[in-house]
């Protein structure tokens, strides 16, 4: 197992969503060639992969056949099973290392990571039954959010229970499994830092990232969020805290909230890059991706500059069944790059693609990505 993986060489991906498709672009661009292994046929990143293997992540012979087809491994979402980046691990380089699959697709083992790091985090317990969640609530208050321990995303397995929540409800809504219960943090604004480490522990980051939300699903992203220089040094300092501590090799993505007192508290880590990210892809010298594939393959990191305010908006597949979405009017504004993921099947919140849009300010940029996002008519 080397170090350095060179052009000509082949990426291995767990997982076949659009992070991997996105990833497999950067590939190809590159020269490398790319396998990517999931349940799923002619997924978004199968489409643009060299190969495209069908498999569940609890097959362990067909995980470790994958990795001796390829030569080096990454995975483009954090609910891969644990077990399967160690099985591939033992035929070639996993990048980042399945003990930072292990600590972040779980939401107690990643608070308590922070909280070792010196990090600061919202007040949480430990929930394994009703009556646990009662002799929480005491502990931490109300309102308080309650969190499946593992395997959530865009608020799913979550409820919150404020003062005349029964929280017998809560705990029945959320699937009656292991959870966390969370402090609620008043918060004024959400974003994310997105940053990248290398093999030989080189570290780059895209500053501060705006994020706005829908439905708990992530709806605006805006670049370089006009935080207090202390502030933004700090969010970066804890990012670079982060990667050092779970010994990253690869991008992954800090989310935070910005308190209602202007101090900063980290809410969850994503080992990977992040929805949050994709204006990289236009608006920086090297975007999210290209760092990805320059981290796991040893090389050298790129540059982060900013080439311009740029903002982001999602794409979700609500209304497209019964209207195809007007693809032309969204591009009418020269500025707006459209990206769709290949998915064959719209639903309601599904992520289906997104704008990245160029601005004359940060204001500006996500004014125009609403606006393209608007002319699409399919709200």
């Amino acid at each position: 197992m080397t170090e350095r993986v060179l052009p000509g060489s082949t990426i291995g991906i767990l997982g076949s969503g659009q992070l991997g498709r996105m990833l497999a672009q950067s590939a190809r661009r590159m020269g490398y060639r790319v396998h990517t292994l999931s349940p799923g046929r002619d997924t978004p990143t199968g489409q643009i992969a060299d190969r495209e293997i069908v498999a569940e992540y609890d097959d362990l012979d067909a995980i470790a056949a994958f990795a001796r087809g390829v030569d080096v491994v990454t995975f483009e979402f954090e609910n891969v099973a644990y077990s399967a980046a160690e099985s591939a691990a033992r035929h070639a380089p996993v990048r980042p290392r399945g003990e930072v699959l292990h600590v972040t697709q779980n939401r107690l083992r990643e608070k308590r990571a922070l909280v070792a790091a010196g990090l600061p985090t919202a007040p949480f317990e430990a929930v394994n039954d009703l009556a646990e969640l009662e002799q929480a609530l005491d502990r931490v208050g109300r309102p308080a959010i309650l969190k499946t321990a593992g395997f959530g995303y865009d608020g799913k397995g979550q409820a919150r229970l404020d003062y005349d929540t029964v929280p017998a409800e809560a705990w029945a809504a959320i699937g009656a499994g292991p959870a966390v219960l969370e402090g609620f943090v008043d918060f004024q604004a959400e974003f994310s830092v997105v940053a990248a480490r290398s093999v030989h522990g080189q570290m780059v980051d895209y500053g501060l990232i705006e994020n706005r939300h829908a439905n708990h699903i992530l709806d605006v992203s805006i670049a370089d969020m006009p935080l207090e220089p202390p502030q933004q040094k700090r969010a970066r300092e804890i990012a670079r805290t982060v990667l050092e501590s779970l010994d990253v090799v690869g991008v992954l993505c800090v989310e935070f909230f910005l308190s209602r007192d202007g101090s900063l508290i980290v809410n969850e880590l994503a080992p990977r890059p992040h929805n949050s990210g994709h204006l990289t892809i236009e608006g920086c010298l090297s975007s999210q991706f290209d760092q990805q594939l320059r981290a796991v393959c040893g090389l050298p990191l790129g540059d982060t500059q900013r080439l311009f305010p740029v903002a982001m908006a999602n794409l979700l597949g609500n209304g497209w069944q019964q209207h195809t979405p007007d693809w032309a009017s969204a591009l009418r504004d020269p500025r707006v790059n459209l990206h769709l993921y290949g998915k064959a099947m719209p639903a309601p919140g599904r992520k289906m693609g997104h704008l990245t849009v160029r601005g004359d300010s940060r204001d500006d940029a996500a004014q125009r990505a609403l606006s393209a996002r608007a002319s699409l008519a399919i709200k």
